[in-house]
């Protein structure tokens, strides 16, 4: 039942007059989500929730798996999610829309709505990285600050989104 209640959320989103929506340039995704948690659903249903760390992680469950090895950046206006060790790592960047309180995240390359969320302020789910070492501290380490972090070139598949 919740499950069929998101996908409608979704849908009803994603058929919302584009109008309304604003394109948040990457200064406005970094306030809106450092620090928070980004909850929702992908449009195939499958619901995520990420607590956006500060120092850049995405701590939670990207909707397929709790995260291990997570990070997140903003590479221009875009919000780019890397998973996995340094030989493995995924990479998938999106633009996001803000409709009213909910999160439209598009794929980057295309523009096909990938998610769509909500922001929980701070981490009210607790997500957390179980004392673990992030592999992507590869990323953390070499950044200045966060919104320095540059999406990968190599190492990593990009254009590919987790909702599918």
């Amino acid at each position: 039942m919740l499950r069929a209640a998101r996908f409608a959320l979704v849908m009803l989103a994603a058929f919302a007059p584009a109008a309304q929506a604003e394109m948040l340039n990457g200064a406005a995704i970094r306030e809106a989500f450092t620090g928070n948690t980004v909850a929702g659903s992908y449009v195939n249903g499958n619901a995520f929730s990420e607590y956006h760390a500060k120092d850049g992680r995405a701590l939670g469950d990207n909707g397929f798996a709790l995260n291990v090895d997570a990070c997140w950046n903003i590479d221009g206006d875009r919000v780019c999610y890397h998973y996995g060790p340094y030989k493995d790592r995924r990479t998938y960047c999106f633009t996001v829309d803000k409709l009213g309180d909910s999160y439209h995240l598009k794929v980057a390359e295309t523009g096909r709505l990938n998610a769509i969320a909500t922001i929980e302020k701070g981490n009210p789910r607790g997500a957390g990285d179980g004392g673990r070492r992030w592999s992507c501290d590869d990323l953390l380490s070499r950044a200045a600050p966060l919104g320095s972090m540059r999406r990968l070139a190599s190492g990593g598949r990009t254009g590919i989104d987790p909702g599918h």
